[in-house]
């Protein structure tokens, strides 16, 4: 009898030994299937205090109830910088109706060419709902700073057909304003309207 007990006693331990573990795997099975990176719980990359091409100042609270993607670039870029804006303009029409829920923002790194009619004309070139923001070369670098964004100046043959050397990638925020994901160039129209449906189911 003792022998039994003692053998139940056993099982029992091993069983509560074993439920973090379990807990634990239930938990992470139960985390979305992002394709991009998940950054979710980062103390960086808080808020965007800079102005639009409108002239209106803007924050990411500005934006509750959507996915706020945001890219930095400039309107001169030859490649990297008007592919990633088509491609998020073929992102919202693939989410559809949801493409309402979806606010992309470009933000400048070359507030020096980009005025707020030049940014005008270049937003409309992809989709009349996209922010372009800047701000003064103080402002930039310090929401830069807080994004973890590279950007310089590469001279060209005269002093104003310069380069931007820049970071590429999109950051993203879910519709409570938490930043959750970074988007590497490229991640392609399916897999970047996958995740913005996963972070609007969360709402």
């Amino acid at each position: 009898m003792q022998k039994r007990r003692f053998i139940k006693t056993i099982a029992s331990g091993a069983l509560f030994a074993s439920a973090p573990a379990f807990f634990s795997a239930c938990s992470e099975a139960s985390k979305p299937a992002f394709k991009g990176v998940d950054i979710t719980g980062v103390d960086y990359a808080r808020d965007l205090p800079l102005t639009d091409q409108f002239g209106k100042a803007r924050h990411i609270s500005d934006f509750a109830g959507k996915v706020v993607a945001v890219f930095f670039g400039y309107t001169h870029c030859p490649d990297v910088c008007p592919t990633t804006m088509s491609e998020m303009a073929q992102v919202k029409s693939e989410l559809g109706a949801d493409g309402d829920k979806l606010q992309v923002i470009f933000v400048t790194v070359d507030p020096e060419r980009d005025t707020p009619e030049v940014l005008k004309a270049y937003m409309a070139n992809f989709d009349p709902t996209f922010l372009a923001l800047r701000g003064s070369a103080q402002e930039l670098a310090a929401v830069a700073k807080d994004f973890k964004i590279f950007y310089k100046q590469v001279p060209g043959p005269t002093p104003t057909s310069y380069t931007m050397d820049h970071s590429a990638g999109l950051y993203m925020f879910d519709p409570r304003g938490r930043l959750r994901l970074f988007q590497r160039y490229g991640a392609g129209v399916q897999p970047l309207a996958d995740d913005i449906r996963l972070l609007l189911a969360e709402a």
